[in-house]
């Protein structure tokens, strides 16, 4: 089975974004995989990763 990774993201690696869950938690997006968003604690890359659905997040304000 072969798994490649998805183009199809809205937000791309790098950006900085916050989830709906906690939106005073400043995350940044690691990897796109799967329609996945992995992202990690801005403050604390040390952290374990946090796995958001796109509509989980919220759009960065430019």
């Amino acid at each position: 089975m072969s798994y490649k990774t998805n183009t199809d993201n809205l937000y791309p690696e790098g950006t900085l974004i916050t989830a709906k869950a906690d939106p005073g938690l400043k995350l940044k997006i690691m990897r796109y995989y799967q329609r996945i968003y992995y992202c990690a604690v801005v403050d604390a890359p040390e952290r374990k990763q946090f796995a958001y659905f796109e509509r989980e997040l919220i759009p960065p304000t430019l």
